[in-house]
Formats: C-alpha cells, sequence, structure tokens
C-alpha cells in the first residue's frame, strides 16, 4: 500500500476546522456492507494502520505493541503511525487515511456529536475498547514556582497541539478556575516538544493527558524536580458536575520521583475503527488484542482489563467487536 498522506493533509490546512471540513468527503455510511477499508468489498483486509499520538506519549508505544500482537494473530499487517492524537486521529480515520485509532472518549463524543473543534458529526467510527485511564498532568519543574492552576497566569504554558484531545481538557480545567487561554501565553506543543520546552526555558508548563507514567516527563525528571500542579476537589467536582466524562484520579507518589499523590482527573484512553472496516477483522483485532496484553511491554497494560472494555464507552461499539465481548459476558458499567 502506498506511503499514508495523512501528515501531508494535516499540513497543508490552517486549522482542525478546516481539516475537517475537509474530511467531509461523505464517506460516511459505514457499515460492512459497503466497500470496505482497504478498497475491499467487505473482503480479508490485509493492511492496517493505527493512528496513535506523538512518540513521547502513551499511545505510539501501545499502537506500536498492538501492531505487532495484529501481525503476529491475525496475519494482517499492521503499523502504528504518529499523529496530532485524539482529535487529528478523528479526522484521519474520516479522511480513510488509518483503519484504526487511539481517542480520548470525550474527544470520540465530540467527533460523533460534532461539537466544538468538530464542524460536522463524523459518523464513519465506531468503538472498540476503552483501555484505561488518561490522566490530565499539568507538568512543570520546582525551579519554576508553579504551585496551582491559578499560578499559570501570565506564563508561558503548552496545552497541547492544535486540535488535540489534551487543549479541549486544557481548556476546560482553566474554565472551572475562572481562566481562559487569554489568561496565559498558549504553545500547542506536543509532549516531546512542551518536555523541551521546560528543560531549555521557553516553556513554564505544560498539560499533558496521557497514562502514566508518560515517557517524555519520565525523561524530564531524570535532569529537573517535577512538579504535578494539583487540582483542588471543589474544582475537580465542579468540572466532573458540567464535563462527566470526567473522573478523580491522581498520579501517584513516586511518579517522577514525586513525594506525593498529587489530585487531578482523568479521561479515558479508547480504541476506534472505521465503520466500514469488515466485522471479522475487527473481530479479530479485538481477540488478539485481548488475549494477548501480556506480551505488550508497556506499565499501561497493566490497566487493561477484558472485564473493563466498555467502561465508559462514549459512542456505539462496532459490531465486530460487540461480537467478541458478548462471547465473553462483557458489559458497561
Amino acid at each position: 500500500m502506498k506511503k499514508r498522506k495523512w501528515f501531508t493533509r494535516a499540513m497543508a490546512v490552517l486549522s482542525l476546522s478546516l481539516l475537517l471540513g475537509a474530511c467531509g468527503n461523505g464517506n460516511n455510511n459505514g457499515g460492512t456492507e459497503q466497500e470496505g477499508a482497504n478498497g475491499k468489498q467487505g473482503g480479508d483486509v490485509k493492511f492496517l494502520s493505527i493512528a496513535t499520538g506523538g512518540t513521547g506519549g502513551t499511545y505510539y508505544p501501545l499502537g506500536g505493541a498492538f501492531a505487532d500482537i495484529i501481525k503476529d494473530e491475525t496475519g494482517i499487517d499492521a503499523n502504528a503511525i504518529t499523529s496530532g492524537a485524539s482529535a487529528e486521529n478523528m479526522a484521519i480515520l474520516d479522511a480513510g487515511d488509518a483503519e484504526i485509532a487511539f481517542a480520548q472518549t470525550d474527544i470520540a463524543t465530540y467527533a460523533t456529536e460534532g461539537k466544538l473543534m468538530f464542524k460536522e458529526k463524523i459518523e464513519s467510527v465506531k468503538g472498540i475498547a476503552t483501555l484505561y485511564p488518561e490522566t490530565i498532568q499539568i507538568v512543570t519543574t520546582k525551579k519554576s514556582g508553579i504551585q496551582s492552576v491559578e499560578d499559570l497566569k501570565g506564563k508561558v504554558v503548552s496545552v497541547g497541539e492544535a486540535g488535540s484531545g489534551t487543549r479541549a481538557n486544557a481548556e476546560q480545567i482553566l474554565e472551572v478556575h475562572g481562566m481562559t487561554f487569554d489568561d496565559i501565553e498558549v504553545r500547542n506543543l506536543s509532549f516531546d516538544d512542551s518536555v523541551s520546552g521546560i528543560q531549555d526555558g521557553t516553556i513554564d508548563a505544560a498539560f499533558i493527558t496521557a497514562g502514566t507514567p508518560t515517557g517524555a516527563v519520565e525523561g524530564l525528571s531524570a535532569t529537573e524536580d517535577v512538579v504535578i500542579v494539583p487540582i483542588a476537589e471543589d474544582k475537580i467536582n465542579a468540572l466532573i458536575e458540567k464535563y462527566p466524562y470526567y473522573a478523580k484520579d491522581e498520579v501517584p507518589q513516586g511518579t517522577y520521583k514525586l513525594a506525593e499523590a498529587v489530585p487531578t482527573v482523568a479521561v479515558r484512553a479508547m480504541l476506534v475503527a472505521r465503520a466500514d472496516l469488515p466485522e471479522d477483522t475487527v473481530y479479530n483485532v479485538t481477540k488478539a488484542i485481548f488475549e494477548n496484553l501480556d506480551k505488550v511491554k508497556h506499565a499501561k497494560a497493566q490497566q487493561i482489563k477484558l472485564e473493563h472494555a466498555l467502561d465508559g464507552m462514549s459512542i456505539e461499539l462496532h459490531p465486530g467487536a460487540k461480537k467478541y465481548f458478548d462471547e465473553k459476558g462483557v458489559k458497561a458499567e
């Protein structure tokens, strides 16, 4: 298969809104009866691309591990590709430039409902499974002097890449603190670039939504005294009341050499697929992943449990995934 062109497309537009408009190609009817992924009429799929995130996050290494499992267990030639993560991944799937992708549950909901950064509904995707909590980490260092969300005022802060789930999280967290992006100097950086900016002093703090420990932040902790800015309980409650897809969470003591656990919030990571990916393909992919999690050498794999695979499922389930979970008796909580 020819090399994917999603990166070129993404770079050619000025905003995610324009990207989503360009991706509104009418290919949203879904279902396995239509022409399937890889140009097959519901036939055998030979190749799968899994859209992940930046190399410094959790999606990319997990995507690589899942691709290896899919190749070994199903014979499908799968590979993981980097991206701007959740929101961009929904556009990538809608454009047909990948077949499977990682996303946050909140972003998947926005996409299918056509809300916030999505100007039109994306109806060409369905859920495979939810995976693990994605913790919103407000990362800085001891020398910055930042100890609270309010301390971010006037600071240079990375809020994640344009159109990313992290950016939406940052906006909502600032909102419950009576702040907006106008109160900070916004930078739209990947996790790796955010950490590099903190190290070289060009930014003061960064929002990072990812499973903990996050590789980029672990790297920072090797040379700096990392501080994760806490979110006060009343602000957490206000956030959850307005945006129910959030849940209370914490960054555990010892992570990044933290002296104590830090209260924050989380959404859930999930896998989504093109709706026109054949049912048997998604069934086999779902089965391969959940029956071979012991082969995934990443700390987050320990939090991926079959019995919780439908917890927080915020969009319609793909028939192939539903078939597998029905066989296993897995129900949403």
